[in-house]
């Protein structure tokens, strides 16, 4: 499906430049990737037990009935 967007010219100038240095992507590509990655479900329990602070936190804050 094709689509049109909108992109400043400051933004377009940085994408070019880095297009520029990758030239295996392209706009479609990095669009795409920059998505998949804004629209990535986020669990911020899993990112605290890696970083050691925090055991069994729960996935969603809203779900622990301590906090409130």
């Amino acid at each position: 499906m094709r689509k049109t967007l909108y992109i400043p010219d400051e933004l377009w100038e940085q994408l070019s430049s880095y297009l520029q240095k990758h030239p295996e992507e392209n706009v479609s590509s990095v669009v795409q990737e920059a998505l998949k990655d804004k629209l990535r479900p986020r669990n911020g329990a899993r990112l605290l037990e890696l970083a050691g602070i925090v055991k069994n936190a729960p996935a969603d804050a809203s779900t622990n009935k301590n906090n409130r």
